[in-house]
C-alpha cells in the first residue's frame, strides 16, 4: 500500500443514505431491524438493496451475489457509507470478485469487524482506502450508547481521533508510530500465503478475537510469525478477546511471542467483539503510547 495514494471518504451529514451489505454469514431479520432503527435514530437514511436476506447454507447468498452487492454499492452515486449486515464467515470467499477499479474511484466510508477485517484489508491494500473497523447491523442494537457515539464521531466528525485506555495494560512498554491496520486476528492469519495477505510493516497492528481457546490465539500468532508478518512492526494494540479465557493467559501468550521484537504493546483497548465496540480507523497514521495509555490519530479519516 501506498499511503501516497490514500484515499479519504466523504464524511457523512445528517440524512446521508448508508447502504447495507452483507457480505458474509446470513444474518437474524429482526436482530437486523433493530439495528438498522440505531442508524436512523442517529439521523441517516438506510438503504437495503435488492437480494440482501438471500441465503445459501450459512452464507448470506452464492459469493457473486455478495460481492455483486458490494460493487453495487459502491458504485451508485446516491449511496455514502457502507456498512455491513454482519460478520460470521465468507468475506474471504469474495476478495477475488471485488471491483476495485469502480470502489478506488467511488471511495466511500465503509464499516464491519470481525470476519469483514478481510474486505477492510482488501479495500486499504488494493484502493488505498481509509476503512472503519466498527459495529455491524446486527451488533449496533446492542452495543453501549458510547459506542454508538463513537461510531457517529468517527463518520461524521471533522476532528483528529484520539483514544484513551484508562484501564490499559502495557504489555510492553514505549511508543511507535505508523498506520492504524489489523482487526480480527483469526481472519487476518487465514490471510497469510494469499495474494491478500496484508504487510504489517511500520504499522500499528490491532489485533482482537472471540470464541478462541488460548493454545489457539498461540497458533495463531506463532504461524504469523513464522511466515515474517510482524517484521518491522510499530507497535501493538490489543482490543477485546472474549471467551477466549482468562486475559492473562492471552497476555502472557503474546509477551512471550513478541519477546524478541522491539514493539510496543498495549492492551485494553475496547472494541472488536464487545458491547463497547469502539469505531477505528484503518489506513490513518496514529502514535501509541503505553505510558499515558493513549492511541493518538494524526490525521483526519474523512474529508
Amino acid at each position: 500500500m501506498n499511503i501516497e495514494k490514500i484515499r479519504m471518504p466523504a464524511r457523512l451529514e445528517a440524512g446521508d443514505a448508508i447502504g447495507v451489505v452483507a457480505p458474509a454469514g446470513s444474518f437474524n431479520r429482526e436482530i437486523f431491524y433493530r439495528g438498522t432503527r440505531v442508524l436512523e435514530e442517529m439521523g441517516f437514511e438506510v438503504f437495503l438493496p435488492a437480494g440482501l436476506f438471500e441465503t445459501r447454507g450459512y452464507l448470506a447468498g452464492s459469493d457473486y451475489h455478495r460481492a455483486d452487492c458490494v460493487n453495487r454499492m459502491f458504485a451508485d452515486k446516491s449511496i455514502k457509507a457502507v456498512i455491513c449486515a454482519r460478520g460470521g464467515y465468507g468475506a474471504i470467499r469474495i476478495l477475488h470478485l471485488l471491483d476495485y477499479v469502480t470502489i478506488k474511484h467511488n471511495p466511500k466510508i465503509f464499516i464491519g469487524f470481525s470476519d469483514i477485517t478481510a474486505l477492510l484489508h482488501a479495500l486499504l491494500e488494493r484502493c488505498g482506502l481509509i476503512t472503519f473497523h466498527g459495529p455491524v447491523i446486527t451488533s449496533l442494537a446492542d452495543v453501549t450508547e458510547e459506542a454508538r457515539q463513537a461510531l457517529s464521531q468517527a463518520i461524521s466528525s471533522a476532528g483528529k481521533l484520539e483514544i484513551t485506555i484508562p484501564n490499559g495494560i502495557a504489555v510492553k512498554p514505549g511508543s511507535g508510530s505508523g498506520i492504524f491496520c489489523g482487526g480480527n486476528l483469526t481472519t487476518l492469519s487465514h490471510l497469510v500465503g494469499t495474494p491478500f495477505s496484508p504487510s504489517f510493516a511500520n504499522k500499528i497492528l490491532f489485533l482482537e478475537d472471540r470464541g478462541e481457546a488460548p493454545y489457539r490465539i498461540d497458533r495463531m500468532l506463532v504461524h504469523m510469525k513464522i511466515a515474517g508478518c510482524f517484521k518491522g512492526l510499530a507497535g501493538i494494540v490489543l482490543g477485546a478477546f472474549e471467551e477466549c479465557g482468562p486475559i492473562e493467559a492471552i497476555l502472557k501468550i503474546v509477551e512471550d511471542i513478541f519477546e524478541d521484537i522491539p514493539v510496543p504493546i498495549l492492551a485494553g483497548l475496547e472494541a472488536g467483539h464487545c458491547k463497547n465496540n469502539t469505531t477505528i480507523p484503518m489506513g490513518v497514521e496514529a502514535t501509541l503510547d503505553t505510558d499515558a495509555h493513549t492511541l493518538f490519530f494524526q490525521q483526519t479519516a474523512t474529508i
